[in-house]
């Protein structure tokens, strides 16, 4: 099937509230369907294996990983018109403008990530994303305190909040990650 016009899907939320199983869901449509889709994620996300997606739920797709958004432009094969792209929040802003270059050209581009980082603040390119976006879902996970709708990503260090000032990305690290609710989310200062 080809698109007469491209498109920009952005799937976001905070850790656990299931951004890539529904990118995978989409994707999966998108094969039954026919359509040729492409699926990339940043080098960076290596939890589970280099050359898929995952979903915490086991939920698994092959991935082209790379480390610049430009080089999905490269990466495109002739015929694609799916390109989803996992874990968006990991890439430099520049993948505002491959995103928009590829939804030009008449592709229908799906893009998950973190929409907050642990600190509760926007991250990286996706709010931008948010704003160009044809349609816009926002998932939420369960509150590990206490059972309510969470829409934040806790970091604990040692079992105990990570405070503001850590970094912002922490790949291959033995921080543990929980979704809270804005009531439970706690990051100290200072």
């Amino acid at each position: 099937m080809i698109h007469h016009s491209g498109r920009v899907e952005i799937i976001c939320g905070s850790m656990f509230c299931g951004k890539t199983e529904e990118l995978i869901r989409r994707v999966k449509r998108a094969v039954i369907a026919r359509q040729k889709v492409q699926v990339f994620k940043h080098s960076l996300d290596s939890r589970y294996a280099e050359g898929e997606i995952a979903s915490h739920s086991g939920q698994f797709f092959h991935a082209i990983p790379v480390q610049q958004a430009t080089e999905i432009i490269g990466g495109i094969v002739e015929g694609t018109t799916v390109v989803a792209i996992d874990e968006v929040q990991f890439f430099e802003n520049d993948v505002i403008d491959v995103v928009e270059t590829l939804a030009a050209r008449g592709l229908r581009v799906i893009v998950a990530g973190l929409d907050m980082d642990f600190r509760g603040e926007p991250f990286g390119p996706i709010p931008e994303l948010m704003c160009r976006a044809e349609d816009v879902v926002k998932l939420h996970a369960i509150c590990i305190v206490c059972g309510e709708a969470a829409s934040r990503t806790q970091r604990l260090v040692n079992g105990q909040p990570a405070r503001y000032d850590d970094p912002v990305i922490m790949v291959g690290a033995q921080e543990k990650y929980e979704a809270r609710c804005r009531k439970h989310h706690l990051v100290p200062r200072g």
